[in-house]
């Protein structure tokens, strides 16, 4: 090995790379670090983490590999990227579940130590890939023996070899931060704030670090730098946040403009987790959390807290909202306000606890015993979760009753700058109480606004005693009844209060002209690689449109007129058609559907060769 004193930098407008390797080699870690710096660089990033479901597969093995891919570019970008171009790869496994997607002509980085007999054979190689030829012949590999030299990086510091070999994704981390042009100094504090209290524990990470990044900057195999410039983001100032952070954070900020206490009723449940985590942290914002035994105690519980009048949720994923359906049927009988949130996975069952999909929307839609309407909403990104949290309170509250909130995996685990809004923005949503009666009058429970909304009767207020619960109630006073009439016309009460949400929301836009060959309809996480793809499209002169959803029930009262004035629609969901088949049932439309159920987002490529194909026929 000989030595470079100066390496040319290569300009790039965007980059795309993954980190790669045993769920225990610290991939999450590396690829969050390397988010981070390139967001304080100034790159406008997207990412994708991807781990197992196993808590730990066995070493070595295709079940047990985790990844995080990053984006990151001089300009606006909506996705984590298509095409890898950079990979880095820690074992035979690794590198076998993750070469497909690196681009011909990408750099290839793997870890030549890990590359045995026994981690090829748990990768169903044959022979050793790094020796055959066979990648040479598609991408620019670099065979870095990792442990071996972070292991020579940690000597002297009274480490055991586990505990020096824990340090390889420092030295990965290293090697990329140098082949991207980035600061070590983040990376350096992090491993202060994280570590500082294990002096030897801070200084081998931090050796191993430093010892990847001049790896990079002497080895003469890698004869090149890159650059990825500064991106003009809209003035402000910006943090990296992920969607289920977001939405956390959206919950706090509802319940503080109302002046209420916030109240999380959960259980454990992935992808769900992370929003119980991260309110528990924040106490001091008068935020309660409550880990329930099970689901159903959670959501009664939340029940509870709605009753009470306090700001009520209750969050999981689509499992665990199947175990909520009869309690979210008593939300509704009793109409109180609420959000339940639906953090969707990969199903049926438990299915794919990691992995995304958007296969719950005909549960979130009809998914509860008898005629029993809400309103559903979805988060178009991570930051976007922000925004949707308060939307889905101010529905609620103004038209007294549960509202399911919609994100993903994808969305949930994912992350992008988000710029901290200006506090005065932020609109307040006004609760008010029913105020105790005076001269003897009785209060009627069920007697309704314009918007058919009941009064909102806090447990105590004198003369407001009042009958609630699963059993059907009368028309104004809330009693039980078994009435035929009063049952029809409770029903179709519940559902006009639903549909009248309609005149409360904003009607539905359209990216790009208002009429047209085609348009794409998406809802949830596809929104960012749909708006690239149309993006794209209408760059190169084709007549097409994104029209993306956030309110899925009711429609906006405009959407059926958005969607007659193109020739064609095409409706994209990671599913097998479930919005597709609702807009045909509630419009007679015939829409064509693009459908994945793969555990994986829509690739921008998937999207544009679809529009080629419906433009074309």
């Amino acid at each position: 090995m000989s030595t470079v004193t100066e390496k040319p930098t290569q300009q790039l407008e965007e980059a795309t790379v993954r980190f790669c390797g045993d769920s225990g080699d610290g991939m999450q870690l590396a690829g969050t670090q390397f988010t981070n710096t390139s967001a304080l660089a100034g790159n406008d990033v997207a990412t994708f983490p991807d781990f197992p479901a196993e808590i730990r597969a066995p070493r070595g093995t295709k079940a047990g590999v985790s990844g995080f891919q990053i984006h990151f570019s001089s300009q606006d970008i909506y996705t984590p990227g298509d095409a890898v171009d950079a990979l880095v790869a820690m074992n035979p496994a690794a590198l076998v579940t993750n070469l497909s997607d690196l681009r011909d002509g990408g750099i290839l980085i793997c870890n030549e130590g890990a590359f045995d007999k026994k981690g090829l054979a748990q990768a169903g190689y044959e022979s050793n890939p790094l020796e055959d030829g066979s990648l040479e012949k598609k991408f620019r590999l670099h065979k870095v023996d990792m442990t071996k030299l972070t292991r020579l990086a940690v000597e002297g510091l009274g480490l055991s070899q586990k505990e020096a070999d824990r340090c390889r994704n420092f030295f990965a981390m290293g090697l990329v931060f140098w082949l991207y042009d980035r600061s070590l100094d983040p990376t350096l504090r992090f491993i202060e704030e994280k570590f500082g209290k294990k002096p030897e524990v801070a200084e081998a990470n931090r050796r191993a670090l430093t010892a990847g990044y001049n790896y990079g900057e002497t080895v003469e195999a890698i004869s090149t730098q890159y650059h990825v410039g500064k991106a003009e983001l809209p003035p402000g100032r910006y943090r990296n946040i992920m969607g289920n952070t977001a939405l956390a954070w959206g919950l706090v900020a509802a319940a503080h403009l109302s002046g209420r206490r916030l109240f999380l009723g959960a259980y454990p449940i992935t992808p769900a987790s992370d929003i119980l985590h991260e309110l528990a942290k924040h106490k001091q914002f008068d935020v309660l959390t409550f880990q329930a035994e099970d689901e159903i105690a959670a959501v009664t519980a939340t029940i509870g807290a709605a009753f009470a009048g306090e700001m009520a949720v209750t969050a999981s994923s689509g499992p665990g909202i199947a175990l909520k359906g009869e309690a979210m049927g008593l939300a509704v009988m009793t109409e109180l306000p609420m959000i339940v949130i639906n953090v969707q996975r990969g199903g049926p069952s438990t299915g794919l606890p990691t992995k995304t999909e958007q296969a719950d929307l005909f549960q979130a839609m009809y998914g509860r015993n008898g005629e029993c309407p809400m309103p559903v909403i979805a988060a178009a990104s991570p930051a976007d979760c922000f925004d949707t949290a308060q939307e889905a309170w101010r529905i609620a509250v103004e038209h007294m009753l549960p509202v399911m909130l919609l994100t993903d995996g994808y969305i949930a685990n994912g992350s992008e700058p988000w710029r901290l809004p200006e506090i005065s923005s932020l609109k307040p949503t006004k609760v008010e109480y029913a105020k105790p009666l005076s001269n003897g009058d009785t209060f009627l429970p069920y007697e309704r606004d314009e918007k058919l909304a009941r009064p909102w009767a806090r447990p105590g207020t004198p003369t407001l005693m009042h009958r609630v619960g699963g059993l059907e109630k009368q028309d104004l006073t809330g009693n039980v009844s078994y009435d035929p009439a009063n049952h029809q016309h409770m029903i179709n009460v519940r559902a006009k209060k639903v549909e009248l949400v309609a005149d409360n929301i904003p009607p539905q836009t359209v990216d790009g002209p208002e009429s047209g060959d085609l348009l794409v309809v998406s809802w949830g996480g596809p929104y960012g690689a749909c708006a690239t793809a149309v993006h794209t499209a209408q760059t190169a002169g084709k007549s097409v449109a994104h029209c993306h959803l956030r309110y899925l029930n009711p429609f906006p009262k405009n959407l059926e007129q958005v969607l007659r004035s193109y020739k064609k629609v095409l409706v994209a969901e990671l599913n097998c058609g479930q919005l597709r088949s609702i807009l045909r049932d509630k419009f007679l439309l015939d829409a064509a559907g693009l459908n994945k159920v793969q555990g994986k987002p829509f690739q921008v490529g998937e999207i544009l060769e679809r529009i080629d194909t419906e433009l074309a026929s």
